[in-house]
């Protein structure tokens, strides 16, 4: 008699590997349903080892230069590479190529915080709870500074499920979201085929009627979306207002990053007891979890990293480019606080005592 699978336990396609190792990157995944973000990294040309780490309900991951954003469940946390500090992790010295170590975080209460972008003028996220584009504040919860036109007022009610962000030239261009509405989650109503896509510039809806679109990125060569319902990956003509098919995968779509010509899309097993999305064409097929690897060029999947156990929801999957072996520090244990770098060196300092009456 078989043994169950353990926690946590997946199984890839036999190129996988090799493709990360050729494309010199790893790959992060959020999984809020979990509480983890999980690093895939290539061992050798033939086996992949994952990482998890622990964090609040990660959902939003946004890279730029050697750093990794988190959006947490009431947080925005900033991590950064120093690779230094990878070689002489004391607890496994020349095992990892990159350390992202905890720098800095803003605190900003619940705001069910969905897609992460850095721009030109900094980090952008897409705050779904008051239906608005936001930034960083040091004084308050969060500064906005976009809202769709139909939305009449920022209020805590998830209005029309503002979800996607994407960047074009540095600046922010495109946004999804399921509905239009100006009521507390008037998306509800036609979720399932009232999803839109917006020019935040112009103001104007590009497309409308779309199945549950998630995860809009803008690449050299265009606009590329999710259309999560259907399990369609599409490109968008935003001139013309209209998009064609370039694959479609069996599951709920949501979370994407490319590098090179290959696209890496992250899919989650739809719940069978959702209300929400169980009525979704792609309900009976959305079986699987884990990430799809899509070759640009022929439009097909040439890898994938499925989930047996464990694991059934993802939200992002992002490429670490040039690490083929990272490690990131959450911020529970402490660990983090046992790092100092400057702009020489980085240091590993002994863990401080708590104070006691004969030192305080």
């Amino acid at each position: 008699m078989s043994e169950p699978p353990k926690p946590f336990s997946y199984y890839y396609s036999p190129n996988v590997p090799e493709i990360l190792k050729g494309l010199n990157c790893s790959l992060a995944i959020s999984t809020y349903q979990t509480g983890k973000v999980v690093l895939f990294s290539p061992q050798n040309e033939d086996a992949l080892i994952q990482l998890p780490r622990n964090f609040p309900r990660p959902m939003g991951m946004a890279t730029y230069k050697n750093m990794l954003a988190i959006a947490l469940n009431s947080e925005i946390l900033i991590t950064a590479n120093t690779p230094g500090l990878a070689a002489n992790y004391p607890p496994n010295p020349g095992v990892y190529d990159a350390m992202y170590i905890p720098r800095s975080s803003f605190y900003t209460g619940t705001l069910d915080i969905h897609d992460l972008s850095w721009t030109d003028t900094g980090l952008i996220a897409v705050n779904t709870s008051f239906s608005c584009l936001m930034t960083m504040s040091q004084q308050m919860s969060f500064q906005p500074i976009w809202k769709p036109p139909f939305i009449s007022a920022l209020e805590p009610e998830d209005r029309c499920h503002l979800n996607g962000l994407a960047i074009k030239d540095g600046k922010i261009k495109y946004v999804t979201a399921l509905g239009k509405g100006d009521s507390s989650r008037s998306w509800k109503e036609n979720m399932l085929n009232g999803g839109i896509l917006m020019d935040v510039e112009s103001n104007e809806i590009i497309l409308d009627e779309l199945a549950v679109p998630h995860s809009p990125r803008y690449y050299d060569d265009g606009l590329i979306l999710l259309l999560s319902a259907t399990g369609q990956i599409v490109k968008v003509d935003p001139e013309k207002g209209t998009y064609e098919e370039i694959t479609r995968v069996n599951g709920f779509l949501r979370g994407m990053d490319r590098v090179g010509d290959y696209l890496f899309v992250a899919m989650s097993k739809l719940r069978q007891s959702s209300s929400l999305f169980r009525e979704a064409p792609i309900a009976k097929e959305s079986v699987r979890c884990g990430v799809s690897i899509i070759y640009l060029p022929t439009g097909n999947q040439v890898g994938y990293i499925h989930y047996n156990t464990s694991v059934d929801e993802l939200f992002e999957v992002k490429a670490l480019a040039g690490t083929v072996r990272p490690n990131i520090l959450n911020e529970q244990k402490g660990v983090h606080l046992n790092t100092v770098t400057t702009k020489e060196k980085v240091y590993w300092q002994e863990a401080q005592k708590q104070p006691t009456e004969e030192n305080t």
